[in-house]
């Protein structure tokens, strides 16, 4: 049996996710604002370090995965903690954990990304460069010009910058060659806490109801959860940088025709345009 990490531990998928492990025999160090073996605020730079610096104590310097799972939904008046939670609580706390991800066998991480990644509108690319960069100030106020919306553009941001730092640092020796695989699960609108949140508000619930979603409702949270599980099983194993949708739909529903998308020639080492034939390389 393995010892994993969870995010977010105290509600939502994270709870869920926690205790589908703990079911399965596993041990499980949840870190939360509350109610968990770990109590932290993931929206601070104190915060972060000392939920890392307990969960490293707790697990011995070994950790055979985590799941992040930990966030703040796009509610009026909370940008710059939802832009701290959603992705310098997933960064900073995974670069401090990964020596002891890379002591174990195959370790395993899901990161808790958004089907808001691909079908929020006019989220500024400098939002997600600066939150790339460690910048949130400057993300912020690339938010800020959408007035009321920039809480849903800071969360859509902050999810999108999360799911490129997974696709970039999964493959790299860091972590792919030190037999961590890191991916991330996309999910729409699940019934957690932080959705009832939306829908307790007439404003965001009309918006919230609107949304296609083509299988109808919304989604359950130990669904999501037995995903998780998967992506942290044995049969993950080649599994790295993904990242999953499981949205009811509403990814496709947008996108149907704009992913898969092949990579540009341009993109491709000289040694795989010459075997594609795609024209003879300058020396």
């Amino acid at each position: 049996m393995g010892t994993y990490v969870v995010t977010g531990s105290a509600s939502g998928m994270g709870r869920q996710a926690t205790e589908k492990l703990r079911a399965a025999g596993h041990g499980v160090i949840g870190i939360d604002i509350k109610d968990a073996e770990v109590t932290a605020d993931l929206s601070t730079t104190v915060g972060r370090r000392a939920a890392a610096e307990a969960a490293l104590a707790a697990c011995g310097g070994v950790l055979d995965g985590a799941v992040l799972a930990a966030g703040l939904g796009p509610i009026p008046g909370r940008q710059r903690p939802i832009a701290q939670v959603n992705y310098f609580g997933v960064i900073e706390l995974l670069m401090a954990l990964r020596p002891a991800l890379a002591r174990a066998e195959g370790a395993k991480v899901v990161v808790i990304a958004s089907n808001s990644t691909t079908t929020t509108p006019l989220v500024p690319r400098r939002a997600i460069r600066a939150l790339l960069a460690g910048d949130v100030d400057k993300a912020l106020r690339a938010a800020r010009v959408f007035g009321k919306n920039s809480a849903a553009i800071i969360y859509a941001a902050s999810k999108i910058a999360v799911s490129r730092w997974v696709r970039r640092h999964a493959v790299t020796g860091e972590w792919a060659g030190a037999g961590i695989r890191l991916n991330a699960l996309a999910p729409g609108a699940i019934m957690t806490p932080l959705l009832a949140e939306q829908l307790a508000d007439p404003k965001e619930a009309k918006a919230v109801k609107a949304f296609p979603v083509p299988v109808g409702g919304y989604g359950d949270a130990g669904q999501l959860a037995d995903w998780m599980l998967f992506m942290l099983s044995d049969a993950a194993d080649f599994m790295c940088g993904s990242v999953v949708f499981v949205d009811g739909g509403s990814d496709a529903y947008f996108r149907a025709d704009s992913w898969p998308v092949a990579v540009p020639a341009r993109s491709l080492p000289r040694y795989l345009v010459r075997f594609f034939g795609y024209g003879r390389s300058k020396p």
